[in-house]
Order: structure tokens, then C-alpha cells, then sequence
């Protein structure tokens, strides 16, 4: 059992429930007078304190409900939330937006700390629609739906009905047979409920476009690009995939040729690509796991470590595997209580160390914003600098993965797979991000369409090396296991854009280990109102993901990884 189970890790004050209650301070707010620009201030410090309020009691019934898909009270609990309370802060938000804007005495505030605010709240008013209240609460049904079917989704193994993560934990192991049955299990799990998926996402992609066109764009790539205030253009990103195939992918494809070797097979193989070039997981049990973890993060910093345990002594962990469990993991800033949250399922593997040394990084990115007095306001919370601390965290510790590989033949080749992962990341999620663009500049297209471009990505950038001769429709169905493209459309690319940050952080790291952690910490605290190349300038690196830059890091990686033959 889980050492959480009974433990209430979120603050909820207010019962979101009671909506009369709930609408009533909302006007309050609303009526609020502003004569100066001090009374804005203490206004915007009124409304964030409400606003987290709600939104740390909204957080915490979402892992309530991720953590038990199967649970109708948590679903109702959730889907209220969704469907009568977030209309409710859509509403009012757009008015507290207009209200902040048109006081003559916020253009007073200082540019430094509320330039970046200023410039998000125009833009949500600017693209504010009131008939996509209404479109934004159905596609937040269908993402609820998403995690109920892959949060339910059971795989028949060794006489056994386990969950599909548990499936995946299997894709690891040393021995070919296992690995290619589980590889073909999990195809056949996603193949039962494909229709699903498919009318899924055919509804998403057409709720998204007439968001879109409601706003005024001609597609809801375009939508988005606005909506998140990025920093780089659309241009930019194709410029970044060429790069990333020119650079990246051949030298994955030598790596693979090095791994397929060690491997001693004819055919590289899906079920060959992932962490199996080790003997077994690096665990057994969640305590093992967190208890080595605990060992690593106290090696590279005693702060690191003192937030883990804390976390750990206060229910802010879930890391076992569960029937009812929704997939994948992620860290959860609490506002109110100051905390964060870590959720993972993943059954032991090489991958689910990484994994909770990922959202860790996370977590201590989040503690030190608190500590710094930045809480976790939505315009500061932009995926391009949040990842960069939790792929740094991953390389901060890949000299320490001994704690759980103590042979050190094994040790090498674990450094190698996380260093594997790093060349993943620039290539994975940008052909991801490749895949969104297609997706919702076609947004009349038919699921076999769908299912082709992702094949003809897939196989351009992550399945470039690999022989799927027989396997084509299975390999096509593999976007339908990735809840990004499902609850959180056009968040990949930061993966790619962050991985590249955090491998500069790495090379300081190899000459003084003490320095790159102290500008971890230095940029993972710093004032997060700055453009995301400032964030990155404070932890000694450079937003940069241009051709030098890609061609530069890919050879680093390389000479790394040969290093550890």
C-alpha cells in the first residue's frame, strides 16, 4: 500500500461546491475599489491569494481523482470542478483581467515585476470568447475520459490482470522474449480501445479549431502560439526540427547501431529501443526507489534532500503502480500550502527512477520559487524554463546512479541510457511537437490520415534506426498512449527546447560539480517575470536552440556516451 494513502496533502478551505458562496467573493472582488496605485496592488495581491485558494483546492481534487480514476465520488468531485466552477473563474477572470487594465494606474506598476503579468492578461482578454466557455468544458470532459480508459485499461500477464503501466515496466527487461510480448501486449491493449481514442480526438481537434476560429485565427496551431505568449515563431520551430534531423538523428541512428550490437540481434526492434541493456530494474519495492533516490539527491545537495523528505514525510508522493491509476506522472504546485505534489505510475524500471528524479526537479524548482516569494502564478509558469530544471536534475545526478547500480559495468551503461534518454528528448517530443502542427493545420483530417503522418513522423525521428517491418499499425497507434496530445496540445517542444539548456548545465557540471549546482539553484529561484533566455542566463546557459547550438550539444552527447563503452 502506498504511504499516502490517509494523508490530506492539499489546503481545501473553500467549498467549491457552495457556488453562491463561491460567485459572491468573486464580485467582491470585482467591486472592489482601486484609487491608486497602491490600492492595484494590494488589489492583484488580494486577487492571487484568492485565486490560489481555489485553484490549490482544484489541484488537489485532480490528483484525487488521477490517483483513482475508478472512484465516482473523486470523479464527481472533479468533473464539478470542470464543469461548474471553471466556467464560473473563466467568466470572472476575463473581468478581473478588464478591471486590472482599464484602472489608469496600471501603467504606474513596474515593468520589471508586472510587465510579464500585463502582457498575458491582454492577450486572454484579446482572445477571450464566451462560446468557448462552454467548447473548453467538453474538451476538459473528453481529457477526463482519456485518463478513466488509460487509467483502466488492463493487460492479461503471467496469469494476471495488470495495468498497462505495469505492461511497460516490462519493455525493460533483459530477456528479448519478454520484451517483444509485452511490446505486442501493449499494442493489442491500445488496439481495443483505438475507436475511442479516435472519436476522442476527432472531437478535440474540432472543438480546438472553432475555439480558434472564434478568436479570430485560422487555425488552432496559430490560436496557440498567441495564447502562450511564446517567446520564438512558428518559423523558429520548424527551423529547430530540420536541425534536429540533420544533427540529432544521425547520430541516434549510430547509437542505436552501438546498442543493437551490445544486444548481439539481427533486426533492431521496437522492443529493443528501450532501457533493456540492463540487467533487470534498479528496484523492487517504492521504498527501495525512494530511498535511493533520497541517497542521490543528498550527494549533489542537502537542500535537494531536505525537500524530498519532506515531501516524503508529508503524503506528497504517489509512485506506486494501481489498478485505476491514471498514466504517466507530473508535479503539482500547491500555492496555498507551499508544497508540491509528485505523481507517478510507473512499475520498477530504469525509467521510473528517471522518472521521479525528473518531477523532482520540478518540485525543487517549485520550492524555490515559494522560498523566493515568486509563488506559482499562471503567467510564470512557462514549460520552456520549468523543464529545464527537471532534465537538469536528471544530469545533476547521473554520476550518482551507482547507488542503485553498484556493478560497475552497469553503472556505465545506466549513465549511457540516461544519456540516451537526453538524445530522446531532442528528438521525441519535437517530433511530437512536428505531429500537433500537422494535426490542427488539417483539422478535417480522418483517424487513418492521422494515424499515417504519425507513422511517417515516428519514423523519420525516434523509429529513424528501427526495423518495423510487420509492425507499421501497431507503431501508428503509439500517439494514442500520450496524454500530451489529449490534456495539454502543443507542450513538447519545450522538452526538446529545455533538454538543450540543461545538457550546457551538464558540460559545467563535469568541470565543477558545485558551480552548475549552485546556478541550478541560483536559476531555479530566480525572478521567473524575466524573459525565458534571463531564467536561462541565471543558471549559466543559454536559451539557444538554433543549428550551431544543435549540432554543438549533439556532438557533446556523443563524445559523452563514448566515454562509457
Amino acid at each position: 500500500m502506498s504511504e499516502i494513502t490517509s494523508v490530506k496533502f492539499y489546503s481545501d478551505t473553500m467549498n467549491l461546491k457552495d457556488l453562491e458562496t463561491l460567485e459572491s467573493r468573486l464580485q467582491q472582488m470585482l467591486r472592489q475599489e482601486i484609487n491608486s496605485a497602491a490600492d492595484l496592488e494590494n488589489w492583484l495581491d488580494e486577487e492571487r491569494k484568492l485565486r490560489e485558494e481555489i485553484g490549490e483546492a482544484m489541484y488537489g481534487h485532480q490528483i484525487d481523482f488521477y490517483r483513482d480514476t475508478a472512484n465516482t465520488v473523486k470523479r464527481d468531485i472533479f468533473t464539478h470542478d470542470q464543469t461548474a466552477v471553471q466556467p464560473m473563474l473563466m467568466k470572472y477572470g476575463v473581468e478581473f483581467d478588464k478591471k486590472l487594465l482599464n484602472s489608469p494606474y496600471h501603467e504606474q506598476l513596474d515593468d520589471k515585476k508586472y510587465g510579464l503579468m500585463l502582457k498575458v492578461r491582454r492577450t486572454k482578454v484579446e482572445l477571450f470568447r464566451e462560446e468557448n466557455i462552454s467548447l473548453t468544458v467538453r474538451e476538459q470532459e473528453l481529457v477526463t475520459q482519456y485518463n478513466e480508459i488509460m487509467g483502466g485499461l488492463s493487460i492479461e500477464w503471467n496469469g494476471e490482470s495488470k495495468p498497462y503501466s505495469f505492461v511497460q515496466g516490462q519493455l525493460d527487461s533483459p530477456d528479448r522474449t519478454v520484451r517483444e510480448r509485452a511490446w505486442r501486449a501493449l499494442a493489442d491493449a491500445r488496439s481495443r480501445v483505438k475507436p475511442q481514442m479516435d472519436a476522442m480526438m476527432d472531437e478535440l481537434v474540432k472543438l480546438r479549431h472553432q475555439m480558434a476560429v472564434n478568436a479570430g485565427f485560422e487555425n488552432f496551431r496559430d490560436y496557440m502560439f498567441t495564447m502562450k505568449n511564446r517567446e520564438y515563431s512558428i518559423q523558429d520551430c520548424y527551423d529547430f526540427h530540420d536541425s534536429v534531423e540533420k544533427h540529432v538523428v544521425p547520430a541516434w541512428d549510430r547509437l542505436a547501431g552501438v546498442i543493437q550490437a551490445k544486444l548481439g540481434v539481427d533486426m533492431y526492434r521496437p522492443w529493443d529501443t528501450s532501457s533493456c541493456s540492463m540487467q533487470g530494474a534498479p528496484f523492487q519495492t517504492f521504498t527501495e526507489l525512494m530511498d535511493g533516490v533520497d541517497r542521490m539527491l543528498g550527494m549533489t545537495d542537502t537542500y535537494f534532500q531536505e525537500r524530498f523528505r519532506h515531501m516524503r514525510d508529508n503524503g506528497l508522493l504517489d509512485l506506486e503502480v494501481r489498478p485505476g491509476k491514471a498514466p504517466g506522472g507530473f508535479c503539482e504546485g500547491l500555492p496555498t500550502s507551499q508544497n508540491a505534489f509528485i505523481f507517478c505510475n510507473f512499475s520498477p524500471s530504469f525509467f521510473a527512477l528517471i522518472a521521479l528524479i525528473h518531477e523532482m526537479g520540478h518540485a525543487v524548482n517549485a520550492y524555490l520559487q515559494f522560498e523566493a516569494g515568486n509563488g506559482m502564478e499562471e503567467h510564470n509558469l512557462r514549460a520552456e524554463a520549468a523543464e529545464l530544471y527537471s532534465h537538469a536534475m536528471e544530469l545533476l545526478l547521473l554520476d550518482k546512479l551507482h547507488i542503485f547500480y553498484t556493478d560497475e559495468q552497469q553503472f556505465k551503461i545506466a549513465q549511457r541510457e540516461e544519456l540516451r534518454r537526453a538524445f530522446n528528448m531532442l528528438i521525441g517530443p519535437l517530433s511530437g511537437d512536428l505531429f500537433q502542427h500537422w494535426l490542427y493545420t488539417n483539422p478535417d483530417h480522418t483517424p487513418e490520415e492521422r494515424d499515417a503522418k504519425f507513422l511517417e513522423i515516428h519514423k523519420r525521428f525516434p523509429y529513424h534506426p528501427v526495423n518495423i517491418e510487420g509492425l507499421e499499425a501497431e507503431v501508428s497507434t503509439l500517439w494514442t498512449a500520450v496524454i500530451h496530445y489529449f490534456g495539454y496540445p502543443f507542450y513538447n517542444i519545450e522538452y526538446s527546447m529545455s533538454m538543450l539548456g540543461a545538457l550546457q548545465l551538464l558540460e559545467i557540471y563535469r568541470d565543477n560539480p558545485a558551480k552548475a549546482t549552485a546556478l541550478y539553484k541560483q536559476g531555479a529561484g530566480s525572478d521567473p517575470n524575466q524573459s525565458i533566455a534571463g531564467i536561462y542566463r541565471d543558471t549559466g546557459v543559454e536559451f539557444d536552440f538554433s543549428e550551431p547550438c544543435v549540432e554543438k550539444t549533439s556532438k557533446f552527447v556523443s563524445s559523452v556516451i563514448d566515454e562509457l563503452k
